[in-house]
């Protein structure tokens, strides 16, 4: 069985546990990968196999005949052998199932290149303390001191810690637990080493079985019955038919209206003359009536203002 996969780095992210506590994680895609190769043992004197992921664009032709050996479409960019107990299951160009390999509880390493740092000093590279800040030492406060012995033995010891370049080193951290995989993203509790979209190689060494999962919020769905609804009143058929009906009576009646207004019209026409005749008649009394009313007002205005007239004189006497 295979024990170790390729992955590329997505980042990092955070989440919380079913018991609230909050934890670092580490996002990687492991979809994608193939048997590139099967190595064995009367061929190469071991059981191993080549796994291969990601797509180069350009690739040279030994790359790309070793890919379409293994018939496959494109050349991976990334190639890793993985040893495995039973070569026999496994064949050559198909596509890795990361889910029958690991699962949420797992232990696993994951082993990448370390971000290039540029040169750096020893503070920062070996993280030495520093020289003393006092008695003089105006410009010793990060160097490295003194770097060994006189004569005996005259040189500089291999290995000695010393300022130089830091950083894209082949790295490994251990014991990391595995929180979920779904849809070829895989979830892993802490960080591991490199720069994002940089590959690296996850192998699993054992199981945590105290694993605690991711917490999930439990959405409700609720579910609707199937009601039956009963149609209630006359059907949009039946519907138009009663307005039909109904503006046919309407018609009807406007007619049998109309008819009897124009036989009423033809009776009452005499009776109509006859009283525009007695209004004509009677019209001249009326004014005649008006007329002596407006002499009756104006001949008392003028006894009012000759009493005013008599009153003013009698005050002035």
């Amino acid at each position: 069985m295979i024990q170790t996969v390729l992955g590329k780095k997505l980042g990092q992210t955070q989440g919380f546990l079913e018991d609230g506590r909050r934890i670092p994680m580490t996002r990687i895609d492991v979809s994608g990968i193939v048997v590139t190769q099967i190595k064995t043992k009367d061929h190469e004197g071991y059981d191993a196999i080549q796994l291969g992921y990601g797509m180069t664009k350009k690739a040279d032709k030994p790359t790309n005949g070793h890919s379409k050996k293994a018939g496959l479409t494109s050349t991976p960019r990334f190639f890793k052998e993985s040893k495995v107990d039973k070569i026999e299951e496994v064949e050559l160009g198909s596509t890795v199932n990361v889910e029958e390999i690991l699962g949420a509880g797992d232990i696993v390493d994951v082993s990448g290149t370390s971000k290039g740092k540029g040169y750096a000093g020893v503070v920062k590279r070996h993280h030495f303390k520093g020289g003393p800040k006092t008695h003089g030492q105006s410009d010793r406060h990060r160097a490295p001191g003194s770097i060994g012995q006189s004569t005996t033995p005259g040189r500089v010891y291999k290995g000695k810690r010393m300022a130089g370049h830091m950083g894209v080193d082949q790295k490994t951290v251990k014991n990391l637990e595995v929180i979920d995989l779904t849809d070829g993203i895989l979830l892993v509790k802490g960080l591991v080493p490199g720069h994002i979209s940089s590959m690296v190689t996850i192998t699993k060494r054992g199981v945590n079985k105290k694993a605690m999962g991711l917490y999930k919020e439990v959405v409700e769905e609720e579910i609707l019955e199937d009601v039956k609804v009963e149609e209630v009143g006359p059907s949009v058929e039946e519907q138009e038919e009663m307005r039909k009906e109904t503006e046919e009576k309407a018609d009807a009646v406007e007619k049998a209206e109309a008819a009897a207004a124009q036989v009423a019209n033809q009776v009452d026409k005499p009776v109509v003359e006859e009283t525009v005749a007695k209004e004509a008649v009677s019209e001249p009394a009326e004014v005649v009536a008006e007329a002596v009313a407006e002499a009756e007002v104006a001949a008392a205005h003028e006894e009012v203002a000759t009493e005013v007239k008599e009153t003013e004189k009698e005050e002035k006497v």
